[in-house]
């Protein structure tokens, strides 16, 4: 019974160490998102046509058609989003002091299809 008890405890042990995993992960993806909807509300400020935008995603799901070894998908696309988007000419072209500041999400973005 005792050891039954130690296999059981181990079991949660490992169980907890793949939650805490996850939640890492999962913590690294939402600041992406959030990295990347902050851009997207950027170039929704500077009237980025939806061609661009289009261009720039495009470009991203190109890019990351075939997979890195080791390195989760929707993280890469999500990364790979993130630097396209900072790269576009339009917030480089903005004063630097406003191209700078951490905006806030305070309303809602909205992307149209």
């Amino acid at each position: 019974e005792l050891q039954q008890k130690v296999e059981e405890t181990e079991v949660l042990r490992m169980e907890l160490q793949m939650l805490e995993t996850e939640r890492v992960r999962l913590s690294l993806v939402e600041e992406k998102l959030l990295d990347v909807l902050q851009l997207l509300q950027q170039l929704r400020d500077l009237n980025i046509s939806k061609r661009a935008l289009g261009k720039i995603l495009l470009s991203t799901l190109e890019s990351c058609r075939d997979p890195q070894p080791g390195k989760a998908q929707l993280f890469e696309v999500l990364d790979t989003l993130q630097q396209e988007l900072a790269a576009c000419e339009l917030l480089h072209k903005q004063p630097m002091e406003q191209a700078q500041s951490p905006r806030a999400l305070s309303n809602a973005l909205v992307i149209s299809c």
